[in-house]
C-alpha cells in the first residue's frame, strides 16, 4: 500500500470548495423568489453538468498526481 502525501490531496480542495459552493447556490436559487426567472432556470439546468465537469477535473488531477509518483 502506498503512502499518500497530504500535499497532493490538498490540491483537490479548491475543486471540493467549488462543488460545495455550487450545491449551496443551487439550493439558494430553488427558493420561490426566483421561480419566474428564466436565467435562474437555465443556471439550475446547467448545474449538474458543471458538477460533472468538476468530477472530470478531479479525476484528471488525481490521475496526474498518481502518475507522478
Amino acid at each position: 500500500m502506498k503512502n499518500h502525501s497530504p500535499k497532493k490531496e490538498l490540491i483537490l480542495l479548491p475543486v471540493l470548495f467549488v462543488a460545495i459552493l455550487l450545491c449551496v447556490a443551487g439550493h439558494f436559487l430553488l427558493q420561490p423568489n426566483y421561480q419566474d426567472s428564466h436565467t435562474v432556470e437555465y443556471l439550475l439546468a446547467a448545474l449538474p453538468f458543471a458538477l460533472f465537469a468538476l468530477v472530470i477535473i478531479a479525476f484528471k488531477v488525481a490521475s496526474k498526481s498518481e502518475n507522478d509518483d
